[in-house]
């Protein structure tokens, strides 16, 4: 029986029981297996692959979609991954063609690795900023933080929710809600019972990601961050928007180091929407 070419091969939509083939493909390419994270992403957003007819599958992605639910504002693209058998066949730029068109007039954005950033580039993404990978075990000095931290708590949610729509400029009520159960730590920033920012950690292989990390103003970043290390054994790892100069000096000093450079991409829109200056660093790259 003839094998079907790769542009033959149907493009489906994936869901959490592709999570180990969604992982065996992170695994082809040399990426951690990250299944926490693959979990996350297809039950809060909506995969889409193509399965290999030898077993497995070709090629997977992940789009986020945040505001109304029935029209978007906002879409982020993740985990895009091609099977090392079947790179340089295009079918990569298919998989992404596909979603441009599913997205519609819908503005996306994505976290692009010098590798990717040539498609994305090609298929109309503009460079709109950079985020700096820093990876390590945090070690504390310098002056106490002055901002007061704690345990999130259910009833701080609705404030959470409020805070991050505010500083993200769209509503991501079902990736926030999704934290608790996801992360191993959530924490809030308050001052005179406002709460000024909150960031989680979660799991991730051998490390704890920091992300989301909002926060009024570096300091506050700075004791949010400082929280969540003081909680955990494991090395951190957090992507920062380059921007935030000061707590990424902060943060080699305190023994995060530098691993690599992602591109912030959009299309659709000249820039993400929100306040820049707040938000410090994603949920996690593969969404925002």
């Amino acid at each position: 029986m003839p094998i079907p070419s790769l542009s033959a091969l149907p493009i489906r939509r994936l869901t959490l029981r592709d999570l180990i083939a969604c992982a065996d493909l992170s695994e082809d390419r040399g990426w951690p297996r990250e299944e926490h994270k693959w979990g996350f992403l297809l039950a809060a957003g909506k995969g889409y692959g193509i399965d290999d007819p030898d077993g497995g599958l070709v090629t997977a992605c992940v789009i986020t979609e945040y505001g109304p639910y029935s029209q978007p504002d906002l879409g982020a693209i993740g985990m895009v991954l091609v099977a090392q058998r079947h790179a340089r066949q295009g079918i990569g730029r298919r998989l992404m063609r596909h979603v441009l068109s599913l997205m519609d007039t819908t503005p996306l954005t994505l976290h692009a690795t010098p590798y990717g950033r040539p498609l994305y580039e090609e298929l109309g993404f503009k460079i709109t900023g950079r985020a700096e990978m820093l990876r390590g075990r945090f070690t504390p000095g310098g002056p106490a933080p002055r901002v007061a931290t704690r345990a999130a708590t259910a009833e701080d949610l609705a404030a959470i929710l409020r805070l991050d729509e505010e500083v993200l400029g769209t509503d991501r009520t079902h990736l926030i809600t999704r934290l608790p159960a996801f992360a191993d730590q959530l924490r809030v920033a308050e001052e005179n019972g406002r709460i000024l920012g909150y960031a989680a950690a979660w799991p991730n292989m051998d490390t704890h990601v920091v992300g989301p990390l909002i926060a009024h103003d570096t300091e506050t970043a700075q004791a949010l961050l400082t929280s969540l290390a003081a909680a955990t054994d494991r090395p951190l790892r957090t992507d920062i928007d380059v921007r935030h100069e000061e707590l990424l000096a902060w943060a080699r000093e305190r023994g995060l180091a530098s691993v690599a450079f992602n591109s912030v991409m959009t299309y659709g829109i000249a820039e993400l929407p929100g306040d820049w200056s707040r938000r410090f660093a994603p949920l996690t790259v593969a969404a925002v």
